[in-house]
């Protein structure tokens, strides 16, 4: 298998003299732009019609060109990533950007994730090798590469090699990487430790549900809490999905992988945090005794729910892990989630649209999805439509019996078990790219966590 920094090697001034050379032109004035940098190349690039489109890669016999378009996008490298032969690659011309070293960052980073490709199962030639440019930051690269790898690699995994059991030999590995503690409770333990919604929701399938559990860090330090939904898959359960439907649901741990590939990154880092990691595993089958429509069940917290839909299975299984969370009574508390196809409508595949009740952390999250190309939008926990989630016989129904506003009466369930002092954001993230990208190839995808990262580092620095 390709290791996720395979794809690049830290500078070296004798293998970049040596490189082929990439050129990252602009769409804007770029016949003046070729004339000061390349003229050689002229003829080629217009009977190939290249004028600097984004994304587009024009090989030439002793040079590489790679259309910048309008700027906007610095993963534009990932299109060369993906489409060059084996070899050494330098980019020619300087990147510079509005934050010192931030711009050539992106522009590496997008070269890195478009190398990747999902090769378990089918062997790949070697990845061309970008020779980076001086001054980068190289341990901030690998630990953003990794961590994206591996949330693509997770979700890219089919069922029958990532349920539950190898959910939790994933979250194991990694948490033994960093030396943190992990507890995992499975199967009818979770009834007697009290996480029956868990529970209920993972009982028919033949490999058990479970909890995930582990903390890393300075006991001492703030409490941070990621919880990440773990389906790994969903027929719908009774109210079984049809086919189209149910083809992607591989993805549906695409919250615990994101938390994974998040908890990594800061670990890594070795931000100033005691970070716990909470992750219910299940698979949302059909069997005897799967649950049903019209069911009333106790969540950890004392709350009756009763079930309208058993299609809206992660918001259960986050509402047991949430109930655990607050016990811990968290400084900052997250949860991932590929919980609706509502937010999907609403924001598309490439935005991801979160609920937060604190101004300044939606703005700031925000703020560095634009800076970093991770884009997020803050979307709105409207209390007006709690009552959609109105029950006769039990604390609350579970999923709305309405077609509007799916995504935010999601949230607001969510909501009723993380107490208003808690500063609680949730992402309904889609964890998937549907058609390649630069830098974004068809697959898994992980969505959010550069800019909670970026915002969490800046609240908490290094335990050093």
């Amino acid at each position: 298998m390709v290791a996720f920094n395979d794809a690049y090697t830290a500078h070296d001034a004798d293998r970049a003299a040596k490189a082929v050379p990439i050129y990252l032109a602009p769409s804007e004035n770029f016949d003046g732009w070729l004339e000061e940098t390349a003229i050689d190349h002229l003829l080629l690039t217009k009977a190939n019609k290249f004028k600097g489109q984004a994304g587009k890669v024009l090989i030439a016999s002793n040079a590489v060109f790679v259309g910048l378009g309008d700027g906007s996008d610095p993963f534009v490298t990932g299109a060369a990533a993906a489409a060059l032969p084996e070899g050494d690659y330098v980019f020619a011309n300087p990147v510079e950007g509005p934050v010192e070293g931030e711009a050539a960052q992106l522009f590496c980073l997008g070269w890195a994730l478009g190398a990747y490709k999902f090769d378990r199962y089918k062997e790949r030639e070697k990845p061309p090798v970008l020779v980076l440019p001086e001054g980068l930051d190289m341990a901030a690269l690998d630990r953003t590469v990794e961590a994206v790898w591996l949330a693509r690699d997770l979700v890219n995994t089919p069922t029958e090699d990532m349920g539950p059991d190898a959910l939790a030999d994933a979250a194991k590995a990694v948490a033994a990487r960093f030396k943190a503690k992990v507890n995992v409770i499975e199967g009818e333990a979770l009834l007697k430790q009290n996480f029956p919604l868990i529970h209920a929701v993972g009982r028919a399938a033949e490999k058990a549900p479970r909890l995930i559990d582990f903390s890393w860090g300075d006991k001492n330090a703030p409490k941070l809490t990621l919880v990440g939904k773990g389906v790994c898959f969903d027929t719908g359960g009774l109210n079984i999905k049809q086919g189209s439907y149910m083809a992607l649901m591989k993805k549906d741990m695409g919250g615990s992988a994101n938390v994974l590939a998040l908890a990594q990154m800061i670990m890594a880092a070795k931000l100033n945090v005691r970070l716990r990691v909470l992750i219910p595993a299940v698979e949302n089958n059909i069997a005897g005794n799967a649950y049903r429509p019209g069911d009333v069940y106790p969540s950890r917290n004392g709350m009756t729910v009763e079930i309208s839909n058993t299609d809206a299975e992660g918001r259960l299984v986050l509402a047991d892990a949430l109930a655990l969370a607050v016990e811990d009574t968290p400084e900052m508390l997250f949860t991932f989630a590929t919980l609706t196809g509502a937010a999907r409508v609403a924001m598309g595949p490439e935005v991801s649209p979160f609920y937060v009740r604190d101004r300044t952390i939606a703005d700031t999250i925000m703020a560095a999805g634009d800076r970093l190309s991770d884009p997020c939008w803050r979307m709105p926990l409207w209390k007006n439509y709690d009552s959609y989630l109105s029950s006769d016989i039990a604390d609350v129904n579970h999923a709305a019996d309405t077609p509007f506003a799916g995504s935010i009466t999601a949230a607001l369930f969510l909501n009723r078990f993380v107490p208003e002092e808690i500063p609680y954001t949730h992402f309904d993230i889609f964890a998937w790219n549907p058609k390649e990208r630069p830098g974004r190839p068809k697959g898994g995808e992980a969505m959010g966590i550069r800019a909670v990262f970026d915002m969490l580092a800046g609240k908490y620095g290094s335990q050093g």
